[in-house]
């Protein structure tokens, strides 16, 4: 069954939501009360139980039955199937797409990964997923193109505490000029390459980060 479009009022809070769920504002596992999201947003409970409904589906809140919503935990688990889901897609477009690229799309990827080398937390996710499309639309692969960015989305999350945590974002922009590099030389293999390690790399390095947490708080 499709989810019915969110009215104005409704996308709006899940978009104040969301942000904050991923920029770590609100923590995981943390109660989302529908009365006192309500209170803070000045809104009524409907539009708060649409929006919770949309970030469940996205799998940013978790609505426990008879119990309400709260911020869906950290899961290791997740990271690794993520990463994995996006390795495999994203180098099959990446492998369709490298035909077709041109120098100035190329250029294009180029010029947004200077912007991430200067932008905040809040931009970093958006112009992460932007960098990576501009070097797959060439693809022509519509369905694939849209599940890289639902995984992108997804993924968004976890993408930002590894940045946040780890201080990951100058090996990442280090890795994006590699790729690019890569393009304008149409090397596909080393593109792949690339690509995979990059995506791989850091999702190895948020996994063991938690991990370790978690065995400290174990200890």
């Amino acid at each position: 069954m499709t989810m019915k479009r969110p009215g104005k009022q409704t996308a709006v809070l899940i978009e104040k939501l969301r942000e904050e769920i991923i920029a770590g504002e609100r923590l995981p596992n943390t109660p989302l009360r529908q009365d006192k999201l309500a209170e803070e947003y000045q809104v009524s409970r409907m539009p708060i139980r649409e929006a919770l409904r949309v970030l469940a589906a996205e799998g940013l809140v978790e609505i426990i039955p008879n119990k309400g919503a709260r911020v869906a935990p950290i899961q290791v688990a997740e990271i690794k199937e993520i990463y994995e889901m996006r390795i495999a897609a994203e180098t099959l477009a990446m492998r369709y797409a490298m035909p077709e690229l041109n120098n100035r799309q190329i250029e294009m990827a180029k010029e947004i990964n200077d912007e991430i080398g200067h932008a905040n937390p809040q931009e970093y996710g958006r112009l992460n997923k932007k960098f990576h499309e501009a070097l797959y639309t060439p693809s022509h692969m519509p369905r694939l193109l849209t599940h890289i960015s639902e995984l992108a989305d997804i993924s968004d999350r976890y993408l930002r505490l590894t940045v946040r945590e780890l201080d990951y974002a100058a090996h990442s922009n280090e890795e994006h000029d590699q790729l690019i590099d890569a393009c304008f030389k149409r090397d596909t293999d080393r593109a792949l390459k690339i690509l995979t390690k990059h995506i791989k790399d850091a999702g190895q390095a948020l996994e063991a980060h938690l991990n370790k947490d978690m065995g400290n708080n174990d200890a």
